[in-house]
């Protein structure tokens, strides 16, 4: 990964001013909660699921336990999913807190404004990301 320079961008910090990154931790800090809502939700709905798979199974036939196995499935998919999601913008409120949110992780340029206001917790520029999916 190669950190970014005066060539390769500079540090982006620099180039915000102070308004815009308690603008972008405001954004940030209020999707991490939203996004903590709902996978405490999807824990919870899993639990109920688990629950009931062990409560109510008794006299079943094989179409019900494989509509209840893939709901289960579906909602640990959701559950793995709202996780990462957290996790990406926890680690996008570290760059920020360390000046290289912004900065493309892999090539340290720039990632463009569209791309962080359609994705704010992205850490690849376009181009990388799109090298990223090919492999």
């Amino acid at each position: 990964m190669k950190k970014p320079t005066a060539s390769t961008g500079g540090d982006v910090a620099q180039q915000r001013s102070p308004e815009e990154t308690e603008q972008i931790r405001a954004q940030l800090t209020e999707r991490l909660e939203e996004l903590r809502t709902e996978y405490s939700q999807t824990v919870t709905e899993l639990a109920e699921i688990q629950r009931d798979r062990l409560t109510d199974s008794a006299g079943d036939d094989q179409a019900d336990t494989g509509s209840k196995t893939l709901e289960r499935e579906q909602e640990i998919t959701l559950a793995n999913t709202m996780h990462e999601r957290v996790i990406q913008v926890e680690h996008a409120l570290e760059r920020l807190d360390a000046g290289s949110y912004g900065m493309c992780e892999r090539c340290g340029k720039p990632i463009p404004a569209a791309r962080l206001a359609a994705f704010p917790s992205a850490t690849l520029c376009v181009d990388c990301k799109q090298l990223e999916e090919r492999r």
